[in-house]
Parts: C-alpha cells; structure tokens; sequence
C-alpha cells in the first residue's frame, strides 16, 4: 500500500521534530522532511526519515518541491515544529487544500508587534509597546515608559534577542545590535524593527491551547536577568482556581482575537505584578505573546506525562484531517529543569558518571546532557546555551518540581568552574610587563 505522504518544513533540533516524524509513521503517514540543510537534524538519519533537500525560504522551490512528491503518493498534510516556518507550512497547506491554521492570521501572528496591535485593539491585556525602527525612537520609547524596560525583536524564538534594559544607554546598546541584524539564525530576512515594551514583575505561565480549547496551563521557570531563558516548568502549574481561569480564558481570548483556532497554540503570559483583580484579587494576566505551534522546551512531554495528552499525536492527527486526541487520562505532575552555566566553565571528562547519579534521583525519569566531555560552556543568553535537563514526574504537587530540582543540582556537576583561572595570575608578574 502507498502511505499518505505528511510534509514537515524544516524542523526544531531536539525534542518534537523528532517526534512529528515518529507519529506520523506511526499514524501510517510516511514523514518526509524538507529542508536546506539535512545535517541540521541528526536524527532524520537516525531515524531514517526521508529528506528533501531544498531552499525552505524560496517559496518557488518550495513549491517544485511538493508538486514533485506529488507524483509519487498523496499528500496528507503539512506541519512544522519550527517558529520560523509556521508561516510557509500553513500557505502551503492552504495552497494544497489540507488542513491548516488560517495562513493570513498566523503571518500576522509572527509579527510580534502586529500581534500587541491585534490583541489591544480586541481588549486583551497585554504589556505596555511601542515598535520602533530607530535607535532613537527606542531610546525615546524607553524614556516614555517605567525602567527597566524589555527591548526584543519583532520576530524571534526561544529568547533570542529578548533583553532587559536597565537603563537608556542600555536600550541605545542592544537597539543598535537588534536593528543592525538582517537575518536571523536559520538566515531568513528579519524586518528593520524592534519592540519596546514594558516589563511586567509578576509570575509567568503558558496555556497550551488547542483550536479553542485551553487544556493545560504550565509554570514557567527564567534565568537571571538580563536575559529571558527559559530554565524549567511545572506541568500542571499549582494555582488557586481563579487565576487558573483568568490565564486559561486570557489564553482562549488572545487566540480568537488573532484568528486562530486550528491545532495548537502555546500561549505566554506574566501576571502584571501591580496586585490588580483578576476575580478575587489576583493579579491581572497579560499576554507576552501567542505562538501558533506546539510549545518547545520540552512542554508537549510534559503533558504527556503528567495528563496522558499527546499533544504532538493531536497536532499530526490534525494535519491529517483526522479528530484530535484531547482527553485528559491522568493526573499527575511533570517538571522539567535545565542546566545551565552560572558563568564560563567547562564540562567534565565523564559525563557518563554525571547524567546517571542525575537519573538516580527518586522521581527523575530522564536525564540528558547536550555537550560533549571537556566542552567550554558559559553563562545561557538564549535557549541554546542550555546544557541538558532533567524531567520528574510524581503524583502530588510540588513532589516532581523538588526531583527535578535535585536531578538539575546533581546535573551541574557536570559542570567545573575551579579550573579557569586566568593564565596571567599562572606565570610571574615581571613576564607580563
């Protein structure tokens, strides 16, 4: 029998790509991955998934591509597990006729200022905005609002680019470094302007939403300032009924606003911090910003884990034109902690030691480090200085996020900081004169 073809534009490197491919196989879907650059996906070899090697931003290629495989099977569907080619995977399933998120919503969705405008204009709290396309429109932007002010892109992933300012010199500095890029990591174009906004001091949440439908929230756990890195989460996060709805309802608000509501939505949020009633006297959730796609970070196991929801399963089923699997079969708890450098270091020469006494904790599931014995490692700026995780489940609250805690401390010390000292203070003063 020819399997049903299902299309996967580019991918993230870890985590749900992985398993998009897995499922699909498993739903008796072949998944063939395009991309520009294989080697970017080691398991796609590992795995075995066939892959089409073609310019993802060109959409003419893109296009030759398809009509190709066309010829060879039917096409199912078309998804991606990457921020950066949500856009071009919902056009091209809109262009196929499958099924898909509304293509014109999710191009305005990327824009992270289109997106502020849109869900101000609906009523939908969000923070403080200005977009500027200067370095003196940010610094002016800035001086209107309240210090310490985030200054970030106007499209972006995983923290890249998001940055604290403490004060105006601050701003003019990383203005200048944002607005000087053209291209992004995964080199496509990026637009000549950037995001001015307030920070809000309270606790941050995501709700993952489904079409309409908020099915979970999580607790969202950051690094040190100034950076925005994402560190752990709690799954499901422990909260008192009322805010519980307020960020589930906030979440269903912003997707509609936007004119989403097919698949998956992970939704980001931070309650304001100025003590404003949500209810019964909580704070006041405000959308950070709506991705339409699946949350990174590891959040989709989570879910699983913890509620017995495959949530990749329910997005490629989606994709396929086949009813979503949504019912909650557990009710656990799941966390997840990553490790990152508290400042320049190096890893270990056994690792191997390291991830067991991790895994060994009681509650810790998994334990995964990302970097090779010896590697140099620093202080995380974005996603991709985090150096492994550790992922706990347990069935009462707290109980899972306390293992993933020590699972994490047992992880560090993977990590060495006693040997950097500075080779100056190794050889006599008069040698450096």
């Amino acid at each position: 029998m020819t399997h049903q073809l299902l299309l996967l534009i580019e991918s993230n490197t870890t985590g749900t790509g992985r398993l998009f491919a897995r499922r699909a196989a498993e739903l008796d879907a072949t998944p063939v991955l395009l991309t520009a650059d294989p080697t970017r996906y080691p398991y796609a070899a590992e795995d075995a998934v066939r892959t089409v090697t073609v310019n993802t931003s060109d959409e003419a290629q893109l296009w030759k591509a398809v009509t190709q495989l066309a010829t060879e099977a039917p096409l199912a569907g078309v998804l991606t597990s990457s921020e950066y080619y949500v856009p071009a995977a919902a056009a091209l399933a809109s262009r196929l006729g499958l099924p898909g998120p509304a293509a014109a919503a999710v191009g305005a969705c990327r824009d992270k200022s289109e997106q502020r405008r849109t869900l101000a204009a609906a009523g939908v709290g969000v923070p403080g905005f200005a977009v500027v396309e200067t370095v003196g429109a940010a610094v002016s932007a800035a001086a209107a609002t309240r210090l310490p002010v985030v200054v970030k892109p106007v499209q972006g992933s995983g923290s890249l680019g998001v940055r604290l300012c403490a004060d105006l010199d601050e701003v003019a500095e990383h203005a200048r470094t944002l607005l000087a890029t053209t291209a992004n990591e995964r080199g496509v174009a990026t637009p000549g302007r950037i995001l001015v906004e307030e920070y809000l001091t309270g606790a941050e949440f995501s709700v993952e939403v489904f079409g309409t439908a908020a099915v979970v929230t999580v607790a969202k756990h950051v690094g040190p300032l100034p950076a925005f890195v994402e560190v752990g989460h709690d799954v499901p996060a422990a909260l008192p009924g009322d805010l519980e709805r307020a960020l589930r309802h906030t979440a269903v608000r912003a997707v509609e606003a936007l004119g989403l509501g097919w698949g998956a939505a992970h939704v980001e949020l931070r309650l304001d911090g100025s003590g404003g009633s949500a209810g019964s006297g909580v704070s006041v959730p405000k959308v950070i910003e709506v991705n339409p796609r699946l949350a990174g970070g590891m959040i989709p196991e989570l879910v699983r884990r913890a509620c017995g929801i495959d949530l990749v399963r329910a997005q490629v089923l989606a994709a396929l034109g086949r009813p979503p699997e949504l019912e909650r079969g557990m009710y656990g708890r799941a966390s997840i902690r990553f490790l990152t450098a508290e400042q320049d270091g190096i890893l270990a020469p056994d690792l191997t030691e390291v991830t067991d006494r991790a895994a060994a904790v009681p509650g810790v599931v998994e334990a995964s480090l990302y970097r090779g014995p010896g590697e140099p490692v620093g202080p995380a700026a974005d996603f991709r200085d985090r150096l492994g995780h550790v992922i706990a489940v347990a069935d009462r609250p707290g109980q899972a996020a306390r293992a993933a805690d020590l699972g994490v401390a047992a992880l560090a010390e993977a990590v060495s900081y006693a040997d950097l000292t500075p080779q100056r203070d190794l050889v006599p003063e008069e040698a450096l004169t």
